[in-house]
């Protein structure tokens, strides 16, 4: 059975959150999601009191024509205020030479760009960090609140690439699963 539900919001007040009966409790959807390996990407951009930066594994596109891909940022991250509310952002999709900048935007408490030799700033303003494998400039085009995240829709307007994949070649992926990160390549190639 559905039904509505009252969930206050920051402010105090309240907004209607549609429940459709029992769920699943949130150790058993973690423990669902824990098996399910995603790729990683950061995700940037510019904030009044400096960039932010958030690792992801939420990552995904959705369409070719026009360029579209989706991501979610936790309410709880430190980058959820400026991301949810950026017109731009940059997506650097990483894979497995880049360990070092997942590693960096999933930290918490850190300066994610004190080493100013690691990144530098579009002529537009977002920050980007060097040498990773891929990276687009995004629009942001759509939000959507969906529990304690908001999904965002982002269409690519601009895109760098410095390790390119060939169709149908093993690579140097960089996957997340089990809370740990892993390498894909020939040795994990299944027939």
């Amino acid at each position: 059975m559905s039904g509505l539900h009252a969930n206050p919001d920051d402010n105090g007040a309240t907004t209607p959150r549609r429940t459709f009966g029992p769920a699943v409790s949130a150790d058993s959807f973690k423990a669902l999601f824990r098996g399910h390996p995603g790729g990683v990407a950061v995700i940037t951009a510019p904030g009044e009191d400096g960039p932010v930066a958030l690792t992801a594994s939420s990552v995904s596109s959705v369409s070719v024509d026009p360029p579209l891909l989706i991501f979610s940022v936790s309410a709880q991250s430190s980058a959820a205020a400026v991301l949810t509310d950026a017109r731009t952002i940059v997506v650097h999709l990483l894979d497995a030479d880049d360990l070092d900048v997942a590693r960096l935007g999933a930290s918490s408490g850190v300066d994610r760009f004190a080493d100013r030799d690691a990144w530098t700033t579009l002529a537009t303003g977002e920050p980007v960090y060097h040498g990773v494998r891929a990276w687009a400039r995004c629009v942001v085009v759509s939000r959507m609140d969906a529990g304690g995240s908001t999904v965002i829709a982002a269409q690519a307007i601009q895109a760098n690439i410095q390790r390119d994949v060939e169709p149908g070649h093993t690579t140097n992926a960089l996957v997340y699963h089990n809370r740990e990160w892993h390498r894909l390549g020939a040795h994990s190639l299944l027939a």
